[in-house]
């Protein structure tokens, strides 16, 4: 039988080895003792008997003597005595109780059975009365037989309780024998291969890399040897090319770091603000010192989309950029980049086959190696930039990667540039936009009356019409004032720049400066508090209270202006006055005594906040703006 390749199986059979032998020991010991316990039991009911044979003796002897009760009580003593004989023959397991069953006792136990034959009918008749029925001798020779028996019974317990001994003798030997075979085998097995792996290990700590370990088995520490010379031999390998490998790994940490250098310089200049053209120079000014090409030269694509141009170029001949000034989309290198949207590398030079394209500029050049790299924001391609190398050489992935990553911030930023440039115009536009149409509402309005006066007063100096045209010269006068008062209204209008959180004060100012120009008392009333405005929006709400309170200056003939300020969560601004007041359903029509009310609304919107107006005939002017800055802030 092979034994278990398995080191859980060996020892899991050696102890299962071990628990059947005390098993069977332990077993063996609990049968004999019962045995014992049995015999022991037997004996001394069979030493019983000699003492009830002669007490059956006696009473039979009494019997001549006409002693009373005496028949019942051999007649009981009959009975106890064959229900002992017969516990003696069949045994009982419960005490326990049994006769040892060898041929010398079956016999004895016959000859007991016949003896007794013989004797129950004397003492029946002497339970009867008959006198001299039983005779000592036989009564003597009967406990003669039950004397044997008990020494045969004696005799066999005794060479039972040897046999017990011996078995003890025999488990204590086992006992000695199975923790020495035990610690033996736990050494074979277990501290052996332990002691040679740790000794292993300790060689390999003190650098001795070809220490190597005996395979004697194929357990778990077979697999540990095999695995320890198989890791011995990986270092010692690794050791003989570790200082190779320290060199190629600083290498190529230099080169990881020199374009996370690379990245985070180009990076942090990209996001500086700058021209478009600077931008690029600055950009291919780093390029090429970091990739050490010849020169270099960013393109950028047309508004229509098909031809690319020309925007900067560093270190090309001076015909060259003459000459490739204005290239189609997917003509040479170039466009072949911008119309797949992906890096080209071209190698004129060197050991790849030269390219089939033909690159006419630049084979003049003496360049050996063309790259292009697209520059794109946002999945659309704004340009290509290029680099040259008059030395043939390759472009690693990684570099190459980095090179695309670098477009595409170049891409960013352009964009970037782009939308800045937009989002100035269309703001540009939008003011002069409100600045023309407050021109239109006010200034304009008012010299388009003044020209309907002048030829008004025209036509009543012509007609002699003296009161007429002092009339007309009266309104004249009045108009040129609105007209004067609307021009440093709007100055002060578009000169007004505010600070973050000075919109209270703003309010001040314009309102003081109301009642100085008006003569109508203005007074601010403040409360609670949030989050400061943005210039930006502070200017829109200053420019739409600045509206309101033209309004009331032009048209409300009020005696008194108040300004609520509310804080929290957002801002509410309410101008009220106690005016005259006016229809704001004829207002939404767009005469032209209410067109500064679509003018405010605008402003309003611009800033995302709601401009309400609640006003009736003789009841005065409310005008409330919301603001709700605190949710926007939060989003």
């Amino acid at each position: 039988m092979s034994l278990p390749r398995n080191l859980s199986a060996k020892l899991v059979g050696i102890q299962v080895f071990f628990l059947l032998v005390a098993l069977v020991s332990i077993g063996l010991t609990l049968v004999v003792s019962w045995r014992l316990e049995g015999s022991a039991a037997a004996i001394n009911d069979a030493g019983s008997l000699r003492m009830r044979t002669y007490r059956l003796a006696y009473l039979a002897d009494q019997a001549d003597r006409s002693a009373p009760d005496v028949s019942a009580l051999i007649g009981k003593g009959v009975g106890e005595f064959e229900s002992v004989v017969a516990n003696l023959r069949a045994g009982d397991p419960r005490r326990p109780l049994f006769v040892p069953r060898t041929p010398e006792i079956e016999r004895q136990v016959e000859r007991l059975d016949g003896e007794w034959v013989s004797l129950r009918p004397a003492l029946e008749r002497a339970a009867r009365g008959e006198a001299s029925a039983v005779e000592r001798p036989r009564v003597e020779r009967f406990v003669a037989v039950v004397n044997a028996l008990v020494e045969m019974i004696e005799a066999d317990t005794a060479r039972a309780t040897t046999l017990l001994r011996t078995i003890q003798f025999a488990l204590v030997a086992l006992a000695i024998g199975g923790t020495s075979a035990l610690i033996y085998l736990s050494f074979r097995i277990i501290i052996q291969p332990v002691h040679r792996l740790e000794g292993g290990l300790k060689r390999m700590a003190q650098g001795e890399f070809g220490a190597r370990l005996p395979v004697e088995s194929t357990d778990e520490f077979g697999a540990l040897a095999a695995g320890f010379n198989d890791m011995a031999q990986h270092l010692e390998e690794s050791y003989r090319h570790l200082e190779t490998r320290v060199v190629e790994k600083t290498r190529n940490l230099a080169q990881q770091n020199a374009r996370l250098a690379t990245l985070y310089d180009m990076t942090t200049f990209l996001n500086a603000p700058t021209s478009q053209e600077d931008l690029c120079r600055g950009f291919l000014r780093r390029l090429l010192v970091t990739t050490g090409a010849a020169a270099g030269a960013v393109r950028l694509v047309s508004r229509e989309g098909d031809t690319l141009h020309l925007f900067v170029e560093e270190g090309l001949p001076a015909g060259f950029a003459e000459k490739e000034h204005c290239l189609q989309k997917g003509e040479c290198a170039c466009g072949e980049a911008a119309a797949k949207s992906a890096s080209v590398v071209h190698f004129m030079k060197g050991p790849k086959p030269p390219i089939s394209v033909p690159l006419p500029h630049c084979r003049e050049a003496g360049f050996a190696v063309v790259a292009a790299f697209p520059i794109a924001a946002h999945h659309q391609v704004l340009g290509i930039y290029n680099l040259f190398h008059r030395e043939a050489r390759e472009i690693p992935g990684e570099e190459r990667h980095m090179l695309e990553s670098l477009g595409q911030h170049l891409g960013v930023a352009i964009d970037s540039l782009r939308l800045a440039s937009s989002a100035r115009e269309l703001a540009i536009a939008e003011e002069r936009n409100l600045l023309a149409q407050e021109l239109h509402d006010s200034i304009a309005q008012a010299l388009a009356f003044l020209n309907l006066q002048v030829q008004m007063l025209r036509q009543s100096m012509a007609a002699g019409k003296d009161g007429d045209a002092a009339k007309a010269l009266e309104e004249i006068e009045a108009g040129v004032q609105e007209s004067y008062a609307d021009v440093r209204e709007l100055l002060v209008h578009f000169r007004t720049r505010l600070a973050e959180g000075d919109v209270e004060h703003g309010i001040r100012t314009l309102l003081a400066k109301f009642e100085h120009q008006t003569s109508i008392p203005a007074e601010l009333h403040s409360s609670g508090a949030t989050v400061p405005l943005a210039p930006d929006d502070q200017l829109q709400v200053m420019h739409i209270l600045q509206e309101a309170l033209s309004n009331v200056r032009k048209h409300s003939g009020a005696r008194r202006v108040d300004v609520d300020l509310t804080r929290g969560p957002g801002y509410t601004f309410t101008v009220r006055d106690d005016g005259c007041g006016f229809d704001p359903g004829a207002a939404s029509g767009g005469t032209s005594d209410h067109v500064g009310l679509r003018i405010m609304q605008e402003r309003a919107a611009r800033i995302g906040a709601t401009l309400s107006v609640r006003s009736s005939k003789g009841m005065g002017t409310e005008v409330v703006l919301r603001l709700p800055v605190a949710q926007r802030e939060a989003a």
